[in-house]
């Protein structure tokens, strides 16, 4: 009997402690039962902030889809133009549609880099989509500044670009369109007068060809033949003629003139469309930044 007295207290006790045990085991917060790093979990995001999810992944897409068909025009001129083709790699570099290729490259991987960071929450693209628009956006304000310091300049490279237009008329058909179109918006020939024509080398009047001492059909008074058919030979002969009869051919007065007064009359509209593109990349940047926000807190970007 008084080991089993003896044994009794030991026996409960143990019992007990081995309830309580359980019983504290079952009571303990999960940290203590898996001790661990704590780890906050981000609040869920509210409708606001996944409306500007969506918002900013269409908004990234709409411009990703400009970029693609930019680089696609691009591509499509290279290829039609032969200019792809390893003996013509050489005249790449002053090709117009090389401006395509680059837009639509660099507009496709930023709208790629923020619809995927809208997407898929990601910081990393988030930030590198914030940082490649606010470095477009720079260059745009620094740009205009530049263009705006150095005007008379700016008008010596025009003039510079234009009678480049006119020496190599015939070897580019891109220049050729370009000189044409501004030839007939403007009711332009050459670059001071008509007359500055005579340096290329096909309407020069000591050329070989049918073309001497010719201008381009862009300069006539009336490109049409019977209203309809454009006439291709409306300028033949023109270098040979005077002043006066010249006048009843062909437009006498230059491009430079012209185009410099068609700049200052849409300068308005130049600022407002680069105030829009400043607005629009704004607007990408706010969007980005907001849904970077949310996927990570404030206190974690340093």
């Amino acid at each position: 009997q008084a080991s089993r007295l003896v044994e009794l207290p030991y026996s409960s006790s143990d019992d007990d402690d081995d309830g309580g045990s359980l019983a504290g085991a079952t009571d303990l917060p999960t940290a203590e039962q898996h001790p661990g790093p704590w780890r906050s979990v981000p609040p869920k995001p509210g409708t606001f902030s996944q409306c500007v999810r969506y918002l900013a992944f269409l908004w990234n897409l709409f411009f990703l889809l400009l970029g693609l068909l930019a680089l696609a025009v691009g591509v499509w001129g290279l290829l039609a133009k032969g200019l792809l083709q390893e003996e013509r790699l050489a005249p790449l570099g002053s090709d117009p549609m090389l401006l395509f290729v680059l837009v639509g490259l660099g507009a496709s991987a930023v709208s790629l880099a923020g619809c995927l960071g809208a997407l898929r929450s990601s910081a990393c693209l988030l930030r590198f989509f914030v940082g490649a628009v606010l470095a477009f956006a720079g260059l745009e304000v620094l740009g205009g500044l530049l263009l705006l310091a150095a005007r008379q300049r700016l008008r010596d490279a025009l003039r510079d670009a234009l009678l480049l237009c006119l020496l190599r008329y015939q070897d580019e058909p891109d220049l050729r369109f370009l000189v044409d179109e501004v030839q007939r918006s403007l009711r332009c020939c050459g670059l001071g007068s008509y007359r500055d024509w005579e340096i290329n080398p096909y309407f020069n009047c000591s050329a070989p060809g049918v073309q001497a001492c010719s201008v381009p059909a862009s300069c006539c008074l009336d490109p049409w033949q019977n209203g309809t058919v454009a006439n291709a030979q409306c300028a033949f002969g023109a270098l040979r003629l005077g002043d006066v009869a010249a006048g009843t051919v062909v437009h006498l007065g230059g491009c430079m003139a012209q185009l410099s007064a068609w700049l200052r009359d849409q300068a308005g509209g130049i600022a407002a469309s680069a105030a829009v593109l400043v607005l629009v990349e704004a607007a990408g940047v706010l969007m980005a930044l907001k849904v970077l926000r949310d996927v990570v807190p404030i206190g974690a970007w340093d």
